[in-house]
């Protein structure tokens, strides 16, 4: 077994004793799990940085990487992880799911800069489109909306 596979199969094994203490209600022995299980993945997929020719074993790492640094919340690294995993030669599934953490990295900074900290109970509804502005909307769009 080489050296990223360890580190690898060390990064699941720490994210899954954090799910464990989140959900015993231990959030700090959590959140060092989670912080010790992002360094491990970011080590591994770190050793793939510029093997292209390592797909889709290079993105997945980076890919998981990325999701250990968005659970702490830590969207700077989460970002570059998946810069990173994009940079290669993902297949196109994989690409997507990064785009898809990349869009939860800007919303997390969405909040982040407006100074909101939702609850786990709580969720904050966006709208995008035509009639929509920043920080602005038609009253007749927002009224006569419909959920598809």
């Amino acid at each position: 077994m080489n050296d990223a596979t360890k580190l690898h199969n060390n990064a699941m094994d720490l994210a899954e004793e954090a799910a464990i203490e989140r959900m015993m209600g231990n959030a700090d022995q959590a959140k060092g799990l989670d912080a010790n299980a992002f360094e491990s993945e970011r080590k591994a997929a770190m050793a793939f940085e510029s093997r292209l020719d390592m797909e889709p074993t290079r993105s997945v790492l980076f890919r998981s990487a990325a999701s250990l640094a968005l659970e702490l919340g830590d969207v700077k690294s989460s970002e570059k992880m998946i810069a990173q995993g994009l940079a290669g030669n993902p297949p196109e599934e994989i690409a997507n799911e990064l785009r898809d953490l990349l869009e939860q990295v800007y919303f997390q900074r969405h909040l982040d800069l407006r100074g909101i900290v939702l609850k786990p109970n709580e969720f904050q509804v966006s709208f995008t489109g035509n009639d929509i502005g920043l920080g602005i909307a038609r009253i007749d769009t927002i009224t006569n909306f419909r959920l598809s």
